[in-house]
């Protein structure tokens, strides 16, 4: 091998891109256990569309993270740094929260879930913060693009324990044990943060005034390239996922409302979006090597909007009145290419805001850049439930297709096809 192959093996196998396997398996456990598991356990306890559809309003904490995040940036607990202390202690909560969701009644006890799921989304976010300031803090530059690749498709592949793993058991335990065992795997992230080394910022603000911690990290983002820029690479951050994000938010129910079953969803989802995520994460990281960031966010934004296509096409043949092999394969094929898609986008999407963060106030403006990304997931997924019961399935995804495009449009500005990234 020459000099530069020997460097992009030592730079994919490296102790940095295992670290980001185990931060994108804890940040995806909770976020997917929300947004798959959740409706899936709500949907079979016969809550009706729109109130699941409501349910994505517990989700606001992902909105709001940058409003504490200043003060991460600042304070350190436990004695283990600012990055792992936080990561320890919302990960220690939120096993115990997922542990206890499973033990009331989505019938009875709806407020009760509907706060614990508040919770634990609060603090799956405050654990984003502290693990996306803890990634950018050990990656060079050079590292973005495969770091944030394989950060994000681990992120997916964790979707698999409440997205598939969990609906199968579901068929055989009672949900109070599912809720227990998916909870168990929060575990590796437990062990990862209490091994790994505090990353080393020798840029860190000496000052704690208030000025420092809450004004100067935004300050800082909107005089660099001023505010015209600023607005546009803001208008990009909320644009260019909304499209998959609502079309996805209800993937789970529209599985079921087609006729297929939570043990069919399961098995199809574990086989079928493994292997395609697997291969995305290191063909994406590798790709965005070779080509940078830019035109990674071109290439994989395509595959990403004609993803969607797929649910409109399974919302065309469907509903079935049976599930035979053909339609197995229909669904199969829908799911792998949204994990193909999806994960390509957001792997260039995330490494694009982890290169857009200072490092001198990482987890803050990592924070609000993810904040407002998450506005279209929370905001207006609250309102998917609705669209579908007036628009129907299919054209309410050829809705979420067409509101791909214009994030798609603004990559002229913020991601110039021939611009050096």
């Amino acid at each position: 091998m020459n000099k530069a192959q020997v460097s992009l093996f030592k730079t994919i196998f490296s102790d940095k891109m295992l670290i980001c396997i185990f931060t994108g398996f804890a940040s995806g456990l909770p976020f997917y256990l929300l947004i798959q598991l959740l409706p899936a356990w709500l949907t079979s306890e016969g809550l009706d569309i729109k109130a699941i559809g409501a349910f994505s309003l517990t989700q606001l904490p992902f909105i709001f993270k940058f409003v504490w995040a200043p003060f991460m940036d600042n304070i350190s607990l436990f004695r283990m740094g600012r990055r792992r202390g936080w990561m320890l202690l919302s990960q220690m909560l939120l096993l115990f929260i997922i542990a206890i969701l499973g033990c009331f009644s989505p019938t009875l006890n709806i407020w009760i879930i509907a706060i614990l799921c508040f919770i634990i989304a609060l603090f799956s976010a405050t654990q984003d913060i502290a693990l996306d300031a803890f990634r950018r803090e050990i990656l060079l530059d050079s590292e973005l693009g495969l770091g944030n690749s394989i950060h994000t498709n681990t992120y997916r592949i964790a979707g698999l324990v409440p997205g598939s793993l969990s609906l199968i058991l579901s068929e055989f335990l009672p949900w109070s044990s599912v809720f227990m065992i998916t909870a168990l795997f929060m575990l590796p992230a437990i062990i990862m943060t209490l091994l790994a080394k505090e990353p080393i910022n020798q840029q860190m603000p000496k000052s704690r005034s208030l000025e420092d911690i809450i004004i100067n990290p935004f300050l800082e983002f909107i005089t660099r390239q001023g505010v015209k820029s600023a607005i546009i690479i803001l208008a990009f951050i909320f644009l260019y996922k909304l499209g998959d994000s609502m079309a996805t938010s209800l993937a789970t129910t529209f599985y079921m409302k087609m006729g297929f079953s939570r043990l069919d969803i399961g098995w199809i989802a574990k086989n079928a979006s493994l292997w395609p995520s697997v291969f995305g994460g290191i063909m994406g990281g590798i790709l965005m090597i070779k080509i940078g960031i830019n035109r990674a966010l071109w290439c994989f934004g395509f595959v990403q909007v004609v993803s969607i296509l797929g649910f409109a096409w399974l919302s065309i043949e469907g509903p079935f009145n049976e599930i035979g092999t053909n339609e197995k394969i229909m669904l199969a094929l829908v799911i792998g290419f949204e994990a193909l898609g999806v994960g390509l986008g957001s792997a260039a999407f995330v490494a694009f805001i982890a290169k857009t963060t200072n490092p001198l106030y990482t987890a803050t403006q990592f924070a609000l850049f993810t904040s407002i990304a998450s506005i279209p997931r929370t905001i207006i997924n609250s309102t998917t439930g609705i669209m579908v019961e007036y628009l129907g399935w299919t054209t309410f995804f050829g809705l979420c297709t067409m509101l791909a495009i214009p994030g798609m449009m603004l990559l002229f500005k913020v991601a110039p096809w021939n611009s050096k990234s």
